[in-house]
């Protein structure tokens, strides 16, 4: 069979994938974000169906272990908007795993076997917070990894490793947390060594570090450049990050490009009251690139690129 990406209600051919926003959030709870967690199915569907609307046909949603995945919702949510929902297992750096969680304690076998079970039998129900598995029919289709700022604790180390080989086990792609866009050479140094090459891991959050020389290297090695701080003008305009996409694509380094939301926080949904909106790279942002760099770029970045870095290998 060729490569096929694994959806939350099964495979998807890589090209029915449509345009992918390849960094959101449907349901997440966490201590770093005190007060900001949701998990309401009718308003994440009303935000999908945004997304939607915006001509968007894929969200890859990077909520890992023990964030407040639910599956079955993830499932539901697909259903209601027909939009396909790529979901991830892994785990995030130590900010948001409170002290004593199992994930800081656990031996490396131990939380292997929990990725391994998300990715090949079906994510648990109770995002492996209940006293025994309950697994579901929903398969995660990506491995998704956090570090800290400019730093590997000794415990996201081990976290990182176990990730590596469930990936280099299954063949999915590994996302990484780069924290403001930092570590990201040195995480793909480990992942290498772990058995994922870097044509196989999204670095996430790197146009929190806008350097278009580091980027250049960084794609250069094969790794893909998730920008997924789309509507997020506190950090910066949004002018500059399209004349940061338009720099790579000048440079011919647009095929190692993804774009995101990251709407991880309540307030960032407009189903909550709140802002931009998990729509906004659909109807807003990718008009705007549109005219800058082009049609063709922008159905590469949206279309070619996740099509081909999201499925399992």
């Amino acid at each position: 069979m060729p490569p096929a990406v694994q959806s939350v209600l099964g495979p998807v051919a890589p090209d029915l994938l449509g345009r992918v926003d390849a960094h959101e959030h449907l349901f997440i709870t966490s201590p770093a974000l005190p007060g900001d967690d949701y998990d309401d199915l009718d308003r994440v569907s009303e935000e999908v169906a945004a997304v939607k609307a915006g001509g968007i046909g894929t969200i890859v949603e990077l909520t890992p272990v023990g964030l407040g995945r639910d599956p079955r919702k993830l499932a539901e949510v697909s259903r209601r908007t027909g939009v396909h929902v790529v979901a991830a297992t892994g785990f995030h750096r130590d900010a948001h795993y409170p002290a004593g969680h199992w994930a800081h304690r656990e031996p490396a076998d131990l939380l292997l076997e929990v990725l391994l079970q998300d990715l090949n039998v079906g994510m648990d129900a109770r995002d492996w917070q209940g006293p025994i598995p309950a697994p579901t029919r929903a398969r995660a289709g990506v491995v998704k990894l956090g570090a800290s700022y400019q730093q590997l604790s000794p415990t996201e180390r081990r976290r990182m490793e176990v990730g590596a080989e469930a990936a280099r086990r299954t063949g999915v792609p590994v996302a990484v947390h780069c924290e403001l866009g930092t570590m990201a050479h040195e995480l793909l140094d480990l992942l290498d060594r772990g058995g994922v090459r870097p044509e196989r891991v999204l670095l996430a959050h790197m146009d929190r570090n806008p350097d278009a020389d580091l980027h250049r290297e960084l794609a250069d090695r094969g790794a893909y450049l998730l920008y997924d701080t789309v509507g997020r003008v506190m950090y910066r305009p949004e002018s500059e990050l399209i004349a940061l996409v338009a720099e790579l694509v000048d440079g011919g380094h647009h095929g190692r490009v993804l774009l995101g939301t990251d709407t991880a926080r309540r307030g960032m949904l407009r189903a909550y009251g709140g802002g931009p909106g998990m729509d906004v790279l659909g109807r807003s942002f990718l008009p705007r690139l549109e005219r800058r760099v082009g049609e063709e770029a922008v159905d590469r970045i949206m279309r070619e690129n996740p099509a081909r870095v999201l499925p399992a290998r």
